[in-house]
């Protein structure tokens, strides 16, 4: 059975997770609306990694200025939705970004059955509006494709039906393999690539100065690359921070790069300091130990396996745990270990699975929302 499917996208690593994702599904006869939503508006941010990656937008909004980022969203996915009343079956969404929840509410508002992709990562973290985004996308699915088995566990755990929860990997393996780029044999690699964007750390006038220290102290490593995203560059020049950065020995700021670029950039590194979580995936592929910037992580699995370490930059102390754990994780006997990891987060052939699954009769059952029907007495928590 072939499907109707709406899948929005409004960053850079939705673009790049779901492009593998889309080609599967068109390729297995799946009609797919795509919906540029607009949230990301720099082009190497958004329009460039498209094109690279072969995902065009069937729909392209441009959310209307001056008003809140979570509202526009909203609106956008709301008059997306109503151009297309009779034509889908499913609004599919990805991660944790604020079109996740735009679309899973407009599109139970329009009476549309909501996927999500990355289903049951959690950090645990009340502050963190990505988990609260998360939440949402759970308390509105009707399927859960979760990346791993933990990610699952953590789903049922919270009351999620079990027929509902798929374990399907992430689909950022999928791109990784179809990109081509392999592992980088531990004795080849040179210094340290960092990267840093999130509002916990960047908007921080005290963290940001930490994380310029710990950049400076990573070239005792190697070369440091630094490719800036919009946001941080902002901020870097808002505090008197840019200046200070960019005249680092040792230190080579840049913009983001391309995709392709950035996995190379990755592949060639001892290790990578970052906050990013996308990021934490595609290290673990290539065999990468990566310093997380962040006091947790949906991503679990690399903490577990020793491959990843836990630090923050909220304190001095943890901007000097940061560094020693870069050291630690660059060490000959380390990097070894960790390039011999399995990838705990996929095998590449994400998209193709959830393409086969959305395409059996079973799921027309799990997809309905039909309306309850207890007049006969019976009640829902004694079934």
């Amino acid at each position: 059975m072939n499907r109707r499917i709406m899948v929005p996208f409004g960053t850079r690593p939705e673009v790049i997770k779901l492009a593998p994702v889309v080609h599967a599904l068109r390729a297995a006869g799946h009609h797919v609306t795509t919906v540029d939503t607009g949230q990301h508006q720099d082009a190497a941010m958004s329009i460039d990694v498209q094109r690279a990656l072969g995902l065009t937008a069937d729909v392209r909004l441009t959310p209307a200025a001056g008003s809140s980022r979570l509202a526009a969203l909203v609106a956008g996915a709301t008059e997306a939705l109503a151009a297309h009343p009779a034509d889908l079956d499913l609004v599919l969404a990805l991660g944790d970004t604020h079109t996740v929840p735009a679309y899973a509410l407009a599109a139970r508002s329009a009476g549309l059955p909501f996927a999500h992709l990355e289903a049951g990562l959690r950090s645990f973290n009340p502050r963190s509006l990505e988990e609260i985004n998360r939440r949402v996308a759970a308390a509105t699915a009707q399927l859960h494709f979760a990346p791993t088995a933990r990610a699952a566990a953590f789903l049922a755990g919270e009351g999620i039906a079990e027929e509902r929860i798929f374990v399907v990997g992430n689909p950022v393996v999928d791109a990784l393999r179809e990109r081509g780029i392999r592992p980088v044999p531990p004795a080849d690699r040179t210094g340290v690539l960092v990267t840093a964007h999130r509002a916990s750390n960047v908007d921080d006038p005290a963290r940001l100065a930490r994380l310029v220290d710990v950049v400076g102290r990573l070239t005792a490593i190697g070369p440091v690359r630094f490719p800036i995203h919009p946001r941080t560059r902002k901020r870097l020049a808002e505090h008197g921070l840019l200046d200070r950065l960019t005249a680092l020995p040792g230190v080579v700021c840049e913009d983001p790069l391309p995709y392709d670029d950035l996995l190379s950039a990755l592949a060639d590194s001892r290790v990578v300091v970052t906050d990013s979580g996308g990021l934490q995936e595609e290290a673990a592929y290539l065999g990468v130990p990566v310093v997380v910037l962040r006091r947790s992580t949906p991503r679990w699995e690399g903490v577990e396996a020793g491959a990843a370490v836990l630090t923050g930059i909220t304190s001095d102390d943890e901007a000097g745990r940061a560094v020693a754990a870069a050291h630690r994780l660059s060490a000959p006997a380390e990097l070894a270990r960790i390039a011999q990891l399995p990838c705990p987060y996929g095998d590449g052939h994400t998209g193709t699975r959830i393409a086969r699954l959305l395409a059996e009769q079973s799921m027309d059952a799990l997809l309905a929302l039909d309306e309850p029907d207890y007049t006969d007495g019976r009640l829902p928590w004694a079934a």
